[in-house]
């Protein structure tokens, strides 16, 4: 019977596929992590964006004995979806939502309709579980699954890292710890370590698929000047092609080149962080809505942006990571028709990137927060801003360099202390000030990364995948290198095998990520990213 199981599951699964929502078949990926959540085991989904994530949830979703909670960090992310649901006109896929934007009465509603078992998903934010009496309401619906949308946000290493989301192992764990499917466009290794960790998933089932985008076209140009790549921005809207979306690395830079843009003929929106909030909706939706054909954005343009015609993605700045370039780049082209991807670089980028790094967080902070939370009971995030003063980001940031060195722990009611075995405070001060030197050590080297994709000449597609931990047999045959017929055939064997465990004697284990021609990449725990030369690896007997 053991070994029925699985096509039980798979047939159950795609039963529930073709009824409930039209789809004769899955993509690649999407069954076996749907299989994992039916036998009720933790997932983590890495597919592309457009890949079908939000269906690895909902499918098993329809036939689990329970509600499903989606927590989802973008109000507006949460209306597509649930709108998409509820179009359905299915008892069984209703959705309501609990959320700043309803009234006390229709959050009320919404309880009432899951536990009546009217609806059979409750999509909610980290900020309402935040809520001891709210995370007992949803308590008491006993979920069959809790699906973390957008999970790289739990992460340091995420390029949109939110201090809400650390907190959210906790909170499920005081739901009553139902199976976790966390799911995300894009996660290298670090930042599946940390999703992982974070949300304390216990031997999950991890996923990656179809990360290699077809028809998107990769293509790399080095300005030696500032004249010289805004020459090659204008060149690409000459063609006319739209909608599109330019990133750069700053606010000010969106509102200058928006200007510059616009005075130039071409008619742009700027978007970021520092705008109002009603404002930033309104643009948000006017892109959406076609209003807007060319959105010049910093990074916070990002999630939510459920658009399947955009014709080109261009970054006029080298970005921090991989994992941020290949995050925004898969906004292009999701209705499969060609689509580009622009790359404008200069040298000058990296000490942008690296000044964003930013400097080490302050002892004295990280003492005083480590002192406060010896003392006492324990404090809710609110009580412990006012008696320390920290803004919620940096508050956030400090609270899990203090939780990654045993000084800090969240309770079940989403309250903060210092554990019993709590290093003394300056001692943890000391150890979450190392712990921050590393993790700037190891995104350093994300953006040393970077620059070797943007320099390298072999195929970039290998190259992005390489990076995130998969293999790609041939040369992708849709980067600017391809065409150029400057790929040669990555070498697939070296001194160890792909996804290996070394050790070097100065830089610790890492994990071998893919070898290029005469060079290999190896993640280290300790120092992030190395790229190495096989031949002296072989001749020095560098790793073991």
């Amino acid at each position: 019977m053991r070994l029925l199981l699985p096509l039980l599951h798979a047939r159950r699964l795609r039963r529930a596929a073709r009824d409930h929502f039209g789809w004769r078949r899955l993509r690649a990926g999407q069954l076996d992590a749907m299989k994992a959540v039916l036998r009720r085991r933790d997932v983590l989904v890495i597919l592309p964006t457009g890949g079908g994530k939000s269906a690895v949830y909902q499918v098993p979703a329809s036939v689990l004995p329970g509600p499903t909670v989606v927590i989802s960090p973008l109000l507006a992310l949460q209306q597509d979806q649930i709108a998409a649901l509820n179009e359905r006109g299915k008892p069984e896929l209703r959705a309501v939502r609990v959320s700043s934007a309803e009234s006390p009465n229709q959050q009320a509603a919404a309880f009432e309709a899951v536990r009546r078992g009217e609806a059979r998903f409750l999509f909610i934010t980290p900020e309402q579980l935040s809520n001891p009496d709210r995370l007992t309401e949803v308590r008491l619906l006993r979920p069959a699954l809790v699906a973390v949308d957008e999970a790289h946000c739990i992460s340091a290493w995420g390029n949109d890292f939110r201090p809400d989301y650390l907190a959210l192992g906790h909170l499920i764990r005081g739901m009553g710890r139902p199976p976790i499917a966390a799911l995300t466009a894009t996660a290298s290794p670090p930042v599946r370590d940390d999703i992982i960790r974070h949300l304390g998933l216990r031997r999950p089932r991890v996923v990656v698929s179809g990360l290699d985008r077809h028809n998107l076209f990769l293509e790399v140009g080095h300005c030696p000047t500032e004249d010289y790549r805004w020459r090659r921005l204008v060149a690409l809207l000459k063609e006319g092609e739209r909608p599109g979306i330019v990133y750069v690395p700053t606010r000010r830079a969106a509102e200058e080149l928006c200007e510059r843009l616009t005075a130039a003929g071409f008619p742009a929106q700027a978007y970021h962080g520092g705008m109002a909030a009603g404002p930033r909706e309104q643009r948000h939706n006017d892109f959406l809505d076609n209003r807007v054909p060319l959105m010049v954005a910093t990074s916070a343009f990002g999630m939510g942006i459920d658009k399947a015609d955009i014709r080109w993605v261009a970054h006029m700045a080298l970005p921090d990571s991989p994992d941020s370039y290949f995050q925004e780049i898969g906004r292009a082209g999701r209705d499969g028709a060609p689509a580009r991807a622009l790359l404008l670089w200069r040298a000058e980028d990296v000490g942008l990137q690296r000044f964003f790094t930013g400097g080490a967080p302050d002892e004295t902070e990280l003492r005083d927060l480590a002192a406060v939370l010896r003392t006492g009971d324990p404090l809710s995030r609110t009580a412990l801003r006012d008696r320390s003063g920290l803004s919620p980001r940096k508050l956030g940031r400090l609270l899990s360099l203090l939780e990654q060195v045993d000084a800090a722990v969240t309770l079940g009611t989403n309250k903060i202390t210092a554990p019993s075995y709590a290093p003394a405070p300056a001692e943890a001060a000391r150890a979450a000030l190392a712990e921050a030197e590393r993790q700037q050590t190891v995104q350093r080297s994300r953006t040393d990364m970077m620059r070797a994709f943007a320099e390298s000449r072999s195929c970039r597609g290998q190259a992005l995948l390489a990076y995130f931990g998969e293999h790609m047999e041939r040369p992708c045959g849709h980067c600017d290198n391809c065409a150029a017929g400057s790929s040669a055939e990555t070498v697939t064997t070296g001194p160890f095998p792909l996804h290996s465990t070394v050790r070097h004697a100065d830089w610790g284990t890492g994990m071998v990520m893919g070898y290029e021609a005469d060079r290999m990449t190896v993640l280290f725990d300790d120092v992030g990213y190395k790229t190495l030369s096989v031949p002296v690896v072989r001749e020095q007997g560098l790793l073991t």
